[in-house]
């Protein structure tokens, strides 16, 4: 018996080494990979690290707790490909308030289709910020991606034609408030281009070297880029909101949990997704992007879904930490 449970021990730190590695891979406002994963025994301890948080696009910390909830979807994700069952208590000391989230592997369960399916998503997920090509999304695939957030206790609203113009708007005046914000350039000259911590940040080469012809303006990262843009437009992009009932550090978790979920279906659907953080960074303008779901909750991220081109090489994707930078081990 004692060679059985010291094999299982075993067993459960290698799945748990094998989850953190997967949650490097997950999304994070502007590559900032805010999270801290505390290995020990049977259970992984998940912190938001605020030294890789961004002080002035992210002052309550939203997008990086966010981010660290796309990041315990990934570890989860990569438990059950496992085939290990995980305990999640979010948020478990209110006295602490960058601990997110314990994560316990206790039982086995048998190893589900989808769950390898969603783990070999991991490696696959990336941005590409490239226009869509013209072919549309079906409704059949947007219903997909919508139960995946709902999955995650958070809910997608699709825009109609005539909010997106409304969406545009609010995203040209928050690009413009921040970037007349010497703070914010210098916060974005930190992380992203050449000039960045090694491993994080938006490389050169994954940004626009020029606008895109697009109704909703892309993200702005302070300077252009290296990318090409074709001379296309995004007349086929979706663009949603993600949203929830609350406003606080537990809905934002959850939400980035949703935001993995959704990417993942989207990937596995064909599909690209574009994160839009800008509405959200700035007060005035995250209120306009409440007032396009009317009373049904608060806004946390817009998306922009599309049509990927197979044909094409998209760009590289971002650099990520080294383990030793992310986790500890006791």
């Amino acid at each position: 018996m004692p060679s059985v449970q010291i094999a299982d021990a075993q067993a459960v730190t290698r799945a748990l080494a094998h989850a953190t590695t997967a949650a490097s891979h997950a999304p994070s406002i502007h590559n900032t990979q805010p999270w801290r994963w505390w290995a020990h025994g049977d259970h992984l301890e998940l912190f938001l690290d605020e030294s890789r948080t961004l002080a002035v696009a992210d002052p309550d910390r939203r997008l990086a707790i966010l981010s660290c909830g796309a990041a315990l979807h990934h570890a989860l994700v990569s438990l059950a490909a496992d085939g290990r069952h995980a305990t999640v208590t979010r948020l478990p000391d209110k006295a602490r308030p960058t601990h997110l989230a314990t994560v316990r592997a206790d039982a086995r369960i048998p190893v589900e289709a989808s769950a390898i399916r969603h783990l070999q998503t991991i490696a696959l997920r990336h941005t590409d910020r490239r226009p869509v090509q013209s072919t549309a999304i079906d409704a059949q695939k947007l219903g997909s991606i919508a139960a995946a957030a709902e999955s995650q206790n958070t809910s997608l609203h699709v825009l109609r034609p005539r909010q997106i113009f409304d969406l545009a708007s609010a995203t040209d005046h928050a690009q413009k408030i921040e970037s007349e914000d010497e703070a914010w350039q210098a916060e974005m000259d930190h992380w992203t281009g050449g000039d960045r911590i090694p491993g994080t940040g938006i490389p050169d080469t994954v940004v626009a070297r020029e606008a895109s012809q697009t109704t909703v303006p892309g993200p702005e990262f302070g300077h252009p880029g290296k990318t090409a843009i074709a001379d296309t437009h995004h007349r086929t992009a979706v663009f949603a909101i993600l949203y929830g009932p609350g406003d606080d550090d537990l809905d934002w978790l959850r939400a980035g949990e949703a935001l993995s979920a959704v990417w993942l279906k989207a990937t596995e659907l064909g599909l690209s997704v574009v994160p839009l953080s800008a509405t959200i960074e700035v007060t005035l303008t995250r209120e306009a992007v409440r007032q396009l779901l009317s009373g049904l909750g608060h806004p946390y991220l817009v998306l922009r879904f599309g049509v990927v081109d197979g044909a094409t090489v998209g760009p590289p994707r971002t650099p990520r930490l080294p383990a030793e930078r992310t986790v500890e081990q006791p």
